[in-house]
């Protein structure tokens, strides 16, 4: 099957008829050959956005919200549809597959409320005076979005662009474009017109030329940090609004008086899942004095984990280059001494597909490279210190800012950790604090983990898919008709209302 690009409501092939091989990480086997795409299809989505605009913003929210809604029950209706098709191509196991499906589907959920939550606010500032603020959307916005998660991550910006008002033209991975394929098909189905949402598959050429067109009002990106600061210095120098998150090495911290079994279970769950293909996923863990048997419990509980796509085991590495990414990183840390408590490797000679089985790692430097660096792998580092404040000076040094945890029982040690901490995501007992909406998803500004503006998923979206525009009002006619009719001992109220009164007075200092 050829996956080309759909643009102005059709499916059409890339200009240059280019095309790459798609194959599934679980087994080897081809499943698609994806469009290889460039500037002249990006310029032909552009062209059909920037037509479809004027009627699809001309919309009410509400009607394109009843939109949503069809499309969000066409999603479940082809929940189990979707979920297979992460598996195949992304190699998540069938229950992380449906959850991230479930997910994706949240987000659609906060979508349809914003003809609740999008208002503009109204107050009558002075006699005479109403400023107004409205929303509007900002045009034709851009989505380059992951391979990690083919249907989640695309749902964090699509719905909400969509249903505010804007045209939407989504870069998918070249690695799992068949996911998105389907998904556009359904938006279609639901009612979504041709040019509104479009798709333009490719690599490093289509980002670049979503980046550099004076036809798109805004861009969001989710990838590595060394991509994500490209893009956003790339908009910035157009004046384009961007928002590209990048990537993350999060600590979690674990207190001589956390829940042994629960912590553990936790951060397994946490290293290990989604095979560690996810910028949520814990890193480091950073043991405070002697937290009795937590290492041991974490690589007892890893150890029992079993490679493949069943509900409970441990997915496939995306591809080659990955795998032997993440298989260098665990040589390298090997052959500088650190030891290596429960080994991933031997899970890599399995065939077909790409695996690496989980991996601890305990270091006696925070310097190592395996803890500095994104592996982007199933593998957590461990390192022991003596105080609470060395346990921060190794997080708070991370030139990552995405998400940090503390385990504990105290709320007092919970409080002094998560306040200390140098991370946009906080969880206490929890590995994986991803916010719910209509919290937004994002890291902390000024670090590796985010650059541009804003954050991503609910009221982060709501800014960043919007304009804002400041209405101020006079009505001089009126007060003096009403100035006319006033009872006369209050005309000499209503005479100096005539001349403008406190209305004027406040236009003037302008």
């Amino acid at each position: 099957m050829q996956l080309g690009n759909y643009i102005g409501g059709a499916w059409c092939a890339p200009a240059d008829g280019q095309y790459m091989p798609v194959t599934s990480p679980v087994d080897g086997i081809k499943l698609a050959d994806v469009a290889l795409s460039g500037p002249a299809d990006v310029d032909q989505a552009v062209k059909a956005a920037t037509e479809a605009f004027p009627s699809w913003s001309a919309l009410t929210v509400k009607s394109r919200a009843t939109i949503m809604y069809r499309f969000h029950a066409l999603m479940s209706k082809h929940m189990e549809e979707l979920s297979e098709l992460v598996v195949r191509e992304n190699g998540k196991n069938i229950a992380e597959a449906r959850a991230s499906v479930a997910k994706g589907q949240e987000t659609v959920e906060w979508a349809c409320s914003l003809p609740q939550l999008c208002q503009g606010k109204v107050l009558q500032v002075s006699r005479g005076i109403e400023c107004r603020d409205q929303r509007d959307p900002v045009g034709v916005v851009a989505c380059v979005v992951p391979f990690n998660f083919p249907c989640m991550v695309p749902m964090w910006t699509i719905p909400i662009a969509l249903t505010l008002g804007n045209c939407v033209i989504v870069k998918p991975s070249e690695k799992v474009p068949c996911t998105l394929y389907r998904v556009a098909e359904l938006l279609a189905e639901a009612g979504v017109p041709g040019g509104a949402f479009q798709l333009v598959n490719g690599a490093a050429p289509v980002v670049n030329a979503l980046c550099d067109h004076p036809g798109i009002g805004a861009l969001s990106f989710v990838g590595s940090s060394h991509v994500a600061q490209l893009v956003a210095e790339r908009c910035h120098s157009v004046n384009k609004r961007v928002l590209a998150l990048g990537g993350a090495k999060n600590h979690l911290v674990a207190l001589p008086d956390c829940h042994v079994a629960s912590a553990a279970q936790d951060i397994v769950a946490s290293f290990a899942g989604c095979a560690g293909q996810r910028c949520m996923a814990a890193s480091v863990l950073i043991c405070v004095g002697n937290v009795e048997g937590l290492v041991d419990e974490v690589v007892r509980l890893a150890a029992l984990l079993k490679p493949g796509v069943a509900a409970g085991e441990v997915g496939a590495i995306i591809d080659a280059a990955s795998q032997a990414k993440i298989l260098r990183y665990i040589n390298e840390a090997e052959a500088s001494g650190v030891r290596v408590l429960l080994d991933g490797r031997p899970w890599s000679q399995r065939s077909p597909g790409t695996w690496v089985g989980p991996t601890v790692l305990a270091h006696a430097s925070a310097a190592d490279a395996a803890v500095c660096d994104e592996i982007f792998g199933p593998v957590i580092s461990v390192l022991q210190v003596a105080t609470w404040d060395e346990a921060l000076a190794i997080e708070n040094g991370s030139p990552f800012g995405n998400a940090a945890s503390i385990y504990t029982t105290s709320g007092a040690h919970a409080d002094h950790f998560s306040s200390r901490f140098r991370a946009g995501m906080i969880g206490v007992n929890v590995g994986v604090p991803v916010p719910r909406e209509p919290f937004a998803f994002g890291g902390l500004a000024g670090t590796r983990s985010k650059f541009g503006e804003g954050d991503i998923t609910g009221e982060g979206a709501l800014e960043f898919f919007t304009t804002r525009r400041k209405v101020t009002t006079r009505w001089p006619a009126v007060a003096a008709a009403a100035a006319a009719h006033a009872p006369a001992e209050r005309k000499g109220n209503g005479a100096a209302a005539a001349a403008g009164g406190d209305a004027a007075s406040f236009v003037g200092q302008m």
